[in-house]
């Protein structure tokens, strides 16, 4: 018997494993291995603080962002006074798992089926990877980490179906040298409705590699083709291609996370992907943290309402993030002429700092709040159209 399963290996699950884990519970972890989540791999530092995440896991340290508008004007936006790290979810997630292995969770390695209550208390059924038999893992808790369009949600959560996605899919190159049209240390971030009309591409350096991918919420755009135009767009297409990847990502958090007894969802299945820039691997292992705290907290108490501290706590912390960056998206990503702007906008030194600060910290930044009022005054007058498109 368990205190808790966590269903998904991935960067929410595996947290949530390794928490529960230091906290004194017997724990199991399960994830079915092979999958590769397409991710360009950034990670700010405060990841890397809160999580204990080493130089060693980096395969680069990106000191600029360069924003390219449809008609490929560009602004290169410098990461001061830090970095943003980058990473390979083909090794990064096996990193997670073994960390939590090591440190004392049982680790099975098979597919999620459904979870029986026999006497009450929940049993994960699973299959096998190598018998492609079914066994059990009983347990008192259930966490369920396994992606968008996370099985145990649709299982077990009151409308874990209704979450909106986004389709993504990116190619692994070998990369090329540097050059003016790709920098080692530098992220391409691609707003152009000819690769994605609703998100963005983007071109992720990873040392010798490199991510090229894009994401749309729309099934009429071929994901292969329009990848294959940003990497001719991007000088790439003759680059070496290494392995390609794809998977939907939830677009805004689930009402609930769990089913008011024994199951809760972290990380995609519970949809915390930042809007607008698609950010997740932060996110998710913040999940899997408030996860882990209100598995704890229910199993301290034996009251299940407390399953609901994960939300909670979560939504207290960046509830206020996620609205800005959606409504951003919602205004700048539904046309040509809306991202022309949203690229000019990007050339105000203010607009630089505090997005660059509000990322690498996770929080708004309520400092100098003048800067805060120039921003506002000049995001109205490019939405109602008053200064030229073209305008920095």
């Amino acid at each position: 018997m368990y205190d808790v399963v966590v269903v998904g290996g991935g960067p929410s699950g595996a947290t949530a494993a390794l928490d529960l884990v230091n906290s004194g519970h017997r724990v199991a972890l399960l994830d079915r291995e092979g999958r590769i989540k397409p991710c360009g791999g950034a990670i700010p530092p405060r990841l890397m603080q809160d999580f204990h995440i080493s130089d060693e896991q980096l395969l680069a340290k990106v000191n600029t962002a360069r924003m390219i508008s449809p008609t490929g004007r560009h602004v290169d936006i410098p990461i001061e006074n830090g970095f943003v790290g980058m990473v390979d979810r083909k090794d990064f997630d096996p990193f997670l798992r073994a960390r939590a292995q090591e440190a004392g969770a049982a680790y099975f390695t098979g597919t999620f089926v459904r979870i029986e209550r026999p006497e009450g208390t929940p049993v994960v059924i699973y299959r096998d990877k190598a018998t492609q038999e079914e066994r059990e893992l009983p347990c008192r808790l259930v966490i369920g980490a396994d992606g968008a369009k996370s099985r145990v949600g649709l299982a077990e959560v009151k409308d874990a179906d209704k979450v909106p996605l986004v389709f993504a899919y990116h190619e692994i190159i070998k990369a090329p040298p540097k050059s003016e049209i790709y920098d080692p240390v530098r992220c391409d971030v691609i707003y152009d409705g000819a690769i994605s009309p609703d998100f963005y591409g983007w071109v992720f350096p990873h040392g010798d590699s490199a991510s090229v991918g894009m994401g749309t919420e729309l099934s009429s755009v071929n994901l292969k083709e329009a990848t294959a135009a940003l990497r001719a767009a991007s000088g790439l297409a003759g680059c070496e291609t290494i392995r390609k990847e794809g998977a939907p990502i939830p677009l805004r958090p689930l009402d609930r996370w769990d089913n008011g007894r024994d199951v809760l969802l972290a990380g995609d299945a519970a949809g915390v992907v930042a809007p607008s820039s698609g950010e997740g691997i932060y996110y998710a292992m913040v999940g899997g943290r408030v996860a882990a705290t209100a598995c704890a907290a229910t199993l301290a108490s034996g009251r299940v309402k407390d399953l609901r501290l994960a939300r909670q706590l979560f939504m207290k912390e960046h509830k206020m993030v996620f609205r800005v960056l959606g409504s951003m998206q919602n205004a700048y990503y539904c046309s040509d002429e809306r991202r022309e702007r949203f690229v000019s906008l990007c050339h105000d030194v203010d607009v630089q700092r505090l997005t660059f600060e509000a990322y690498m910290n996770k929080k708004l930044v309520r400092a100098r709040p003048m800067a805060h009022l120039k921003i506002g005054l000049k995001n109205l007058a490019h939405l109602t159209g008053i200064v030229p498109v073209t305008r920095v």
